[in-house]
């Protein structure tokens, strides 16, 4: 459980970072409303990140239930993107699913590196 651990920690830290430097590059070349909505949609998709780190805990313990409130915070962004003028929806969908290039950026390498190492 360390070592799943250590991976739940780096990869919410890759997500944080990736998060950062994306959002300040929509600022530069967009603006600055645009990565407002990028954080908004990344902040959701770390929440949705640990409750979905969460559930994967759960599976190894007695209690293998897992909730389905994770999809009803994606749905309330978008609800509430499209309902705020002053959110944009494409830029917090895309802020929202940052989680995933983390977890890319993050095995990609990793796998590499385990795959020279059998060879």
């Amino acid at each position: 459980m360390d070592e799943y651990y250590q991976l739940k920690q780096s990869i919410f830290f890759v997500t944080l970072a990736i998060s950062g430097a994306i959002a300040l590059l929509v600022w530069y070349f967009y603006s600055a409303q645009a990565a407002v909505s990028y954080l908004i949609g990344a902040g959701v998709g770390i929440i949705y990140l640990r409750q979905l780190a969460k559930s994967v805990e759960k599976i190894s313990s007695n209690n293998p239930r897992t909730g389905s409130g994770r999809l009803a915070l994606f749905i309330g962004l978008i609800v509430i993107a499209t309902q705020l003028e002053q959110l944009e929806i494409l830029p917090a969908f895309l802020g929202f699913i940052t989680y995933k290039l983390a977890i890319i950026v993050y095995v990609l390498p990793n796998s590499l590196l385990a795959a020279d190492k059998t060879n």
